[in-house]
């Protein structure tokens, strides 16, 4: 079978294609494998309950010579990462990611993982991040509103988990979401399960949507404001970790977190 590089690879796996029906995934770091047994675990039990194609894990490969750490060979899933020019109609993508996601938050959660270094604390409680986020602030002070930064931050950890705990994918991000003709066709990558709050999965409405897409995303998941505050904590926390490593460095990356920040203090304001 021939053996191919994947194009885009994300931060956690080395991914190929073998043959035409599988992909081969090897955890790029130490950090990475425990997700590994997680996946192999747990994605078969939740695939029959979602509306759209999650990876099919096939088989799990041993540690050796040559690659000393497991890795797994999963079936592989058609379709791009998610990106506007590729996506025929935003509103009705948003609607399909927010079903999907509902769909997660209602299967049965028990024995599943708690969040922890294996999900990077997604699903836990964002004070996780806060001496980072602060710090990040403070790095910041020319070049974003810092006061109003430091609210948005503070409102988030006030606003506590106080619900049941639930599937989460914790890296709901357009790189792990497949497109194929104009459709999400898929949902991938689920290193970061983990069974605990929301509010991390909801951060892809400030990354990714924006007006009337980022409004029906939101109409569609049953979550209260406080789940919301505290998804625009998470996603300024990234935007922000972002923004310091790119400093002096005028990224698309760093443009994209700047939008970031400023869209989750307008909105802010605007619920306050």
């Amino acid at each position: 079978l021939a053996i191919t590089p994947v194009g885009l690879d994300g931060n956690d796996n080395i991914t190929f294609r073998l043959g035409e029906e599988m992909a081969v995934r090897l955890p790029s770091a130490e950090r990475y494998v425990a997700q590994v047994d997680k996946e192999q675990r747990w994605l078969p039990i939740l695939a029959p309950h979602l509306p759209l194609p999650i990876p099919q894990p096939l088989a799990k490969g041993a540690p050796a010579y040559d690659y000393a750490r497991p890795w797994s060979i999963y079936r592989w899933l058609e379709g791009s990462p998610a990106s506007i020019d590729l996506i025929a109609d935003l509103g009705r993508f948003a609607s399909d990611l927010a079903e999907f996601l509902v769909a997660l938050y209602r299967i049965d959660p028990s024995g599943g993982p708690a969040p922890g270094p294996h999900s990077f604390f997604r699903g836990g409680p964002l004070s996780t991040y806060d001496a980072e986020t602060r710090g990040a602030i403070a790095a910041l002070n020319d070049e974003i509103d810092t006061a109003a930064a430091t609210e948005v931050w503070e409102a988030a950890l006030a606003a506590t988990w106080k619900g049941s705990p639930v599937w989460v994918h914790g890296d709901v991000s357009p790189d792990n979401l497949l497109v194929d003709h104009g459709r999400l066709r898929a949902v991938i990558d689920f290193g970061c399960l983990a069974v605990g709050d929301p509010a991390c999965d909801v951060t892809i409405a400030w990354t990714f949507f924006f007006g009337e897409s980022r409004d029906t995303f939101r109409a569609g998941l049953p979550l209260d404001g406080a789940t919301w505050a505290r998804g625009r904590g998470w996603a300024l926390w990234k935007a922000l970790i972002t923004l310091v490593h790119a400093q002096g460095q005028p990224t698309d990356e760093a443009e994209r977190s700047r939008q970031v920040i400023d869209d989750v203090i307008a909105e802010h304001r605007r619920r306050a």
